[in-house]
């Protein structure tokens, strides 16, 4: 007869992952690539085609060229040149427009100022070892949301659309789930259901932060008048709008509040009030094919795990969207996660591995939170806010202060503060060109961890051999002073040497650290 703790034991899937966003697909694709089965429960029924952020930056790219999607993500980008230039084209009917041979070079903005590529010091360190994954930022939300569906529906992953989370229960030894009539028994669940996560309500996570000021609209739409806006972000006496650079695509940002009621679908009327008080100019919104409000609503849960409840993206910190920091920080927050709980499910994990997660992840979120904080300070409309505005501008327009700020937005500086002092430690491991004509990505897509042996050390590989299901081993030759690297599934470098024949204390207590006790002696 079996016990009640016995029973509770079994379990349908590993993971149930919460919402199927580009967040939620990526984790599960993760989970998939180590063996875990998981199941994703997403409300609706389509992809969303609601615009929000355009554009990922180098870390997001680096990790899904790791995972073989630099070939996907470059065709990606190319259809959205096209519509950039499409929207050039129009906006100059006459044949007057600027020459664009090639794509323009994503840099991004902040507060709304541009930062042009053209004034970035390509020699600064933190933009060395991206590799062809550096060329890759401007990918909308909703073609990567397709193209990572496509991924999980090719590893297997289970996408339950149309089956929204609606209830749970946790205990020691899984949770279980509801889903309408639905009952799905799971050893472990992730919520990455957005800003109103449901599993974050339900599983009692704090969730402190700054209160909303603003009421900002997205979309794209069709209109007439629109010849009177002005290109690009613009500042006004009323707050702050955006024309471009795709054709309809408008973005107005008011000082007034947050909106009465963020849930009601956003009209026409709406959006042509908005951008009329903003601009001063008298468009007229004929057609609205998507459109969303949102806010600058602050806040991050205190901590990412609850017992067999963890949160990943919006469900765990929400801030305004300026930027399109929330994707990248979501998608980073399931490469993290996905190989631990991975590791915790099919074991042995270390101790105290799961718990990494909040730690990594949540002093990046903090600082995302006030770096967002900051843009909507600067885009205030009183003269104080404005005086500020126009210093930082111009410190954003010299070859410093781009680099500054790209560096800062782009993710490159990001570090966990990990074991061990190579500088490299912690950081994103470089995508090293092989002398056998491969690059160190294309060693990853198996979402193994790798010992990287490149000056041929005996000694070196032989304690990183007796992990021989977790870890592959490769040796090979390029042009670095590094010797050796120990990079975790998640592409972060966990030990690093300059010295070929280095002792191979420090790499055994790493490979420890992070894997555990060795499988073979």
């Amino acid at each position: 007869m079996n016990t009640d703790s016995e029973a509770s034991a079994r379990t349908d899937y590993d993971v149930v992952v919460a919402g199927g966003g580009p967040v939620g697909l990526l984790l599960a694709c993760e989970l998939r690539l180590a063996g875990v089965s998981v199941v994703v429960l997403e409300r609706l029924t389509e992809v969303d085609t609601t615009i929000k952020a355009g554009a990922i930056n180098a870390p997001s790219a680096t990790a899904l060229d790791r995972r073989g999607l630099l070939p996907a993500l470059a065709d990606v980008q190319a259809k959205a040149f096209e519509g950039i230039a499409m929207f050039i084209r129009q906006r100059f009917p006459d044949g007057d427009a600027p020459p664009m041979k090639s794509a323009p070079r994503f840099a991004g903005h902040f507060a709304g100022i541009p930062l042009s590529g053209a004034r970035l010091d390509d020699d600064d360190p933190a933009f060395a070892g991206l590799g062809p994954a550096g060329d890759i930022g401007l990918i909308p939300q909703e073609p990567l949301e397709r193209l990572l569906g496509e991924r999980a529906a090719r590893s297997g992953v289970e996408v339950r659309r149309g089956g929204e989370l609606t209830d749970f229960t946790a205990d020691e030894h899984g949770v279980t789930v509801r889903a309408g009539d639905t009952r799905i028994r799971a050893g472990w669940l992730v919520g990455c259901d957005g800003g109103r996560s449901t599993v974050r309500k339900l599983a009692g996570f704090d969730f402190p932060g700054t209160p909303p000021e603003i009421t900002g609209h997205q979309a794209m739409v069709e209109m007439t008048g629109a010849e009177g806006l002005a290109l690009g972000w613009n500042t006004t006496d009323t707050g702050i709008y955006a024309h471009g650079p795709m054709p309809g695509r408008i973005l107005t940002v008011e000082f007034d509040g947050p909106p009465a009621d963020r849930r009601t679908p956003v009209t026409a009327a709406e959006l042509q009030a908005a951008l009329r008080a903003v601009s001063g100019v008298e468009v007229t919104v004929t057609k609205v094919h998507t459109a969303t409000r949102f806010t600058d609503n602050a806040r991050q849960a205190s901590t990412y795990r609850k017992g067999r409840v963890l949160l990943a993206g919006d469900a765990a910190h929400v801030h305004s969207p300026f930027g399109g920091q929330g994707l990248n920080l979501g998608l980073g927050d399931a490469m993290n996660l996905g190989w631990k709980l991975a590791a915790e499910i099919t074991g042995p994990a270390p101790e105290g591995l799961l718990d990494t997660y909040t730690a990594e992840r949540h002093p990046i979120g903090a600082w995302v939170l006030d770096w967002s904080r900051a843009q909507v300070a600067m885009m205030r409309p009183d003269r104080h806010a404005r005086a500020l505005r126009a210093v930082v501008k111009g410190l954003m327009e010299t070859t410093t202060g781009t680099t500054y700020f790209v560096k800062h937005i782009s993710g490159v500086l990001h570090r966990y503060d990990l074991p061990g002092d190579h500088p490299l430690v912690g950081r994103s491991a470089p995508d090293l060109e092989l002398a056998d004509g491969t690059r160190l990505a294309e060693h990853l897509h198996d979402g193994r961890a790798l010992l990287l042996d490149l000056r041929d050390t005996p000694e070196l590989r032989k304690p990183a051999a007796a992990y021989p299901d977790r870890i592959t081993i490769l040796t090979a030759q390029a042009t670095t002073p590094t010797a050796a690297l120990l990079i975790r599934p998640d592409g972060i470098t966990a030990w690093a040497t300059d010295t070929p024949t280095a002792d191979p204390t420090s790499l055994t207590e790493a490979l420890r650290h992070w894997f555990g006790v060795p499988t073979t002696p």
